[in-house]
């Protein structure tokens, strides 16, 4: 296995050419299951992540009475899907067919669910509706899994029943929370944490925090950039969207583990370009999210 420690060398090694006769299917089609009645900015945010991070197409499906706010924040080039609301302003149980629907006719390619979706009943069901359903989806490549996404799996074993490559970004409260266990806080801990979870459950683990670590239950990478000011609201819902898009911008094999690092690795060194720009203090996840294109020149170089 190579350094465990990430690089510009290894991760443009990872990164798929772009031939010139290409077109926009190529490149993979993102859809993004995201928010809620009063948390709208968690789907964009991921959205922007997607855009700029080399996907095809960028689709985002939130609550119908969110949809027309979503459209007005994104940038034109992403289209956006209206889902049927829960009473609890969450998506409905109700959405599962649309999504099934919407993934068949436009040939999805990654489905990134869970940022702001909402820890309820309504939102448990939802989730644990459409996850077994999706391996019957033969475009599907990946599915990515965050917070609100990955806890309603919580006491099931759907994860490691699936027959998709899945990747969670738990941060280590949700691990926590999921598997009933305190994450170690020790550098060692954190790695047994995420291979160990990885492996029992059969997919890509991204443990969030200083030094994230990325595993696949053999294999183990640490992400060495990054920042302080990186610890906000939403800086998790940006990389989910970044690494929707790398699924479809990686080589094989193994494109689900590098889709993952190098979604978490360009992520940190965005991060780290606009710590620079508009200090730690003051900078937010939508910095972040601008400062992608820099990183990718930065990897590049």
């Amino acid at each position: 296995m190579p350094s465990p420690s990430l690089s510009s060398k290894t991760v443009r090694s990872w990164l798929a050419a772009r031939p010139k006769n290409s077109h926009k299917g190529d490149f993979g089609h993102v859809l993004i299951v995201a928010g809620s009645r009063n948390m709208a900015g968690a789907g964009i945010l991921a959205a922007h992540g997607a855009l700029r991070s080399g996907a095809g197409l960028v689709t985002l499906a939130t609550v119908k009475s969110r949809q027309r706010v979503a459209a007005a924040h994104l940038r034109p080039e992403a289209m956006t899907l209206g889902l049927p609301e829960a009473s609890s302003g969450s998506i409905s149980p109700a959405a599962v067919a649309k999504i099934l629907s919407y993934i068949k006719a436009r040939r999805v390619t990654a489905l990134v669910m869970g940022p702001g979706l909402t820890r309820n009943p309504q939102t448990q069901s939802f989730v644990r509706k459409l996850l077994p359903r999706l391996s019957a989806q033969k475009a599907l490549a990946g599915i990515i899994l965050d917070a609100d996404g990955f806890l309603a799996l919580k006491g099931t074993r759907i994860l490691e029943k699936l027959k998709i490559p899945a990747i969670i970004t738990p941060h280590p409260g949700e691990l926590a929370a999921f598997t009933g266990r305190k994450i170690p806080p020790t550098p060692a801990g954190r790695i047994e944490a995420s291979k160990k979870f990885a492996k029992l459950n059969k997919v890509v683990c991204v443990l969030k925090g200083h030094r994230t670590v990325i595993s696949d239950g053999q294999n183990f990478y640490i992400n060495p950039a990054g920042n302080a000011g990186m610890a906000r609201g939403g800086s998790g819902d940006v990389l989910s969207g970044m690494i929707g898009a790398l699924l479809g911008n990686v080589r094989p094999p193994d494109r689900a583990l590098k889709a993952a690092c190098a979604g978490v690795y360009v992520h940190g060194l965005a991060g780290d370009i606009a710590a620079q720009e508009k200090t730690q203090i003051s900078m937010t996840a939508g910095d972040i999210a601008e400062k992608i294109p820099s990183a990718f020149r930065k990897i590049y170089k």
